[in-house]
């Protein structure tokens, strides 16, 4: 119903017609239109997760970290999350942010492998929560970005997400007293 009618034009009833539900069970598991939408998002996140944590895993540098992860990330928007069809189909659609549970708990496991790689690497110069946020902002714009064009290339997205993060924690280390 997002897809179809963008989010600030969804109503409850909207969502309650395209169920078998009626409105007093909807209203036993949701409040508003926002807290589906909340669950759908924490849904995506849940799904992504143990992609992260793969990435992680599976490198040995924090820009092969970088690779895995966006990698991972914009694949999963063009292949396996809901939320990538709100988002192609919504244009012009309110920006919602998350503060759910499991947003939270993704912001700070990232943050936690992040601030480990800097850590490893003796990096004083560059801020674990900074740079955790930078991340998952570039992540988010990029992949907004990405599944509006035509000619989706999760690689072209990577890479340019990679060299972004790199490029700007570069310029951190070099103006930083």
């Amino acid at each position: 119903v997002f897809a179809e009618l963008g989010y600030e034009s969804t109503t409850v009833r909207d969502i309650i017609r395209r169920t078998e539900l009626a409105s007093g069970t909807f209203y036993n598991y949701f409040k508003s239109k926002e807290e589906v939408f909340h669950a759908l998002h924490d849904d995506g996140v849940t799904r992504f997760r143990p992609l992260l944590r793969a990435a992680r895993e599976g490198s040995q540098t924090f820009e092969e970290f970088l690779t895995l992860a966006y990698r991972a990330w914009f694949q999963f928007l063009l292949t396996d999350s809901p939320l990538a069809e709100i988002q192609v189909r919504t244009p012009g659609r309110t920006r919602v942010r998350f503060e759910t549970p499991e947003s939270l708990a993704l912001f700070d496991e990232l943050k936690a492998d992040i601030a480990d790689i800097l850590r490893k690497a003796e990096d004083k110069a560059i801020d674990p929560d900074f740079l955790t946020a930078a991340c998952i902002g570039i992540a988010q714009e990029v992949g907004d970005r990405l599944l509006a064009r035509p000619n989706r290339d999760p690689e072209e997205a990577t890479l340019f997400a990679v060299a972004m993060v790199k490029g700007g924690m570069a310029a951190v280390r070099r103006d930083r007293p």
